[in-house]
């Protein structure tokens, strides 16, 4: 059993935790994950890293609450345990080399990205963020991005918060402003990631994705998290969360993340149904 030690709603939807697991933050480097169980009847939900302190002994996660699982998990408080927390998982994210690096990041995503800044932060490269939301209450990190970005963009859909628009106008005009880039890191939706592929693509900026398909095991083993990189089959478990975004097949993979949505929603319906049951 792994104990909740912290609870921190970020918005409406998305709440952070840290997690009493030292022998996961020994270990845990950005861009890994892990897997955990609320109960023992749940699914298995794989979350990425989002933060680790070594000396506590805690691992950070955050989740947008979307399902039935993320509904029960967010239900629990600070002192109440989960059932299984395993990892880290996955390969890290490759750092060396690089001198000067776009952290782009999108909603939820977001999470993900910071830990990816706050690594190269340390290492040494300059660090420029764009991170993007729906509007300005749906925010989330902002203070914390703004500690490890030597420079920080922030666009909403409406206008609300930061610049009008979405994350690959800023990165669009940085590019064309003379901004020499080792790297483009996009982290967040699907379709976002793509079109962050389709504006580096042009100048051949090497640009790595965050993929975060359907997973079950975790050790590739169910092939659930199944993608094709360079016309090749690949699973993002072991392979990856990261990979070379030129080389991703993002409509397969958009098409691949719908299949269980009727499900999922059918679930979620049905949890909160029981819960207004409960409290009557």
């Amino acid at each position: 059993m792994y104990k909740i030690v912290r609870k921190r709603v970020l918005n409406p939807t998305v709440t952070m935790m840290d997690i009493d697991a030292p022998l996961v933050a020994a270990k845990a480097l950005a861009g890994q994950f892990i897997i955990l169980r609320v109960n023992d009847d749940s699914e298995r939900i794989p979350l990425t890293v989002a933060g680790y302190d070594r000396v506590k002994g805690t691992v950070r996660i955050i989740f947008q609450v979307v399902g039935e699982s993320t509904m029960s998990l967010n239900d629990k408080q600070e002192g109440d345990f989960i059932c299984d927390f395993v990892g880290p998982l996955g390969r890290p994210t490759e750092t060396a080399g690089i001198k000067k690096v776009c952290i782009v990041g999108g909603g939820v995503g977001c999470a993900i990205a910071l830990p990816v800044a706050q690594r190269f932060k340390e290492l040494g490269a300059e660090v420029h963020s764009i991170i993007g939301f729906r509007n300005k209450d749906l925010v989330i990190l902002e203070d914390e991005f703004k500690a490890c970005s030597d420079k920080l963009t922030i666009v909403t859909d409406d206008g609300s918060y930061g610049t009008k628009g979405v994350v690959t106008m800023p990165l669009k005009q940085d590019i064309e402003s003379g901004e020499r880039y080792d790297l483009v890191m996009a982290i967040g939706p699907v379709i976002m990631m793509k079109f962050v592929v389709e504006t580096t693509r042009p100048y051949n900026i090497p640009t790595t994705v965050s993929m975060n398909p359907i997973m079950i095991d975790g050790t590739g083993m169910c092939g659930g998290c199944r993608l094709t990189v360079g016309g090749k089959t690949k699973f993002a478990c072991v392979d990856g969360p990261d990979f070379n975004g030129f080389e991703v097949d993002f409509d397969e993979a958009m098409l691949r993340s719908t299949m269980y949505a009727d499900f999922e929603k059918r679930e979620r319906e049905e949890y909160c149904n029981l819960f207004k049951k409960e409290v009557r």
